[in-house]
């Protein structure tokens, strides 16, 4: 006897078009293939979701959805590291997101949770409405090229040792002492090589704070 299928709905049309996305890209993600995924025709779908461009709008809603947000009071540094953290971890698992977040005007209500929550946390820790736009954008824009160069980069962190040890020989000589040095403290284990996303988020973090406290008072 034939086992009975799920009926179709909105949340299992995105949730199969998130796998999809997951495993070949958006490029892969079309209605037909989409259809197949389910087993059903690509016409059903519409009745579900508008469009592709639908498709995508929800899909990255529920990976924005995925992202950790502090429950519990914590100072506004803590809150935004832990932010940009949480999303670094999701977009990791998500690699096709970063891009489209870049490339898209998002609306669902994952993502305005997730930028009311930052809003009010920089709002609350002092910062102007102008500086609060900038700080969230600017952090967010980190996290993005930070995760985009993590998963694009051809060595894996655990082999960076191994790998500057493997080039050395292209920099013998004078002519790049600088890079010839940094590369035998990879090499040797003096140095771990790329820093993890803190370093920056810390950075970003510590001039924010700078500018809030420089900012004349309202």
């Amino acid at each position: 006897m034939p086992t009975s299928r799920a009926p179709l709905s909105t949340r299992r049309v995105l949730q199969a078009a998130l796998t999809l996305a997951d495993s070949g890209g958006t490029d892969s993600l079309t209605m037909r293939h989409l259809g197949r995924e389910l087993g059903v025709e690509a016409m059903s779908l519409y009745r579900h979701v508008a469009n592709k461009d639908a498709v995508l709008s929800g899909i990255l809603d529920m990976v924005v959805s995925e992202i950790d947000l502090p429950e519990t009071p914590q100072d506004w540094k803590s809150a935004m590291r832990h932010r940009g953290v949480a999303a670094f971890r999701v977009f990791s698992l998500h690699p096709w997101a970063p891009p489209l977040l870049m490339s898209r005007t998002n609306t669902g209500p994952s993502m305005l949770r997730y930028i009311d929550f930052t809003l009010g946390a920089l709002r609350g820790a002092g910062f102007s409405w102008k500086l609060a736009d900038y700080a969230w954008n600017t952090m967010d824009s980190y996290v993005y090229g930070y995760t985009l160069r993590r998963l694009a980069f051809p060595v894996a962190p655990a082999d960076y040792a191994e790998t500057a040890s493997a080039h050395q020989h292209l920099l013998a000589g004078d002519r790049y002492p600088h890079m010839a040095e940094l590369t035998r403290q990879v090499a040797e284990g003096h140095h771990p090589g790329d820093p993890d996303i803190t370093f920056g988020l810390d950075l970003i973090l510590d001039g924010l704070e700078r500018l809030r406290d420089a900012e004349p008072a309202t």
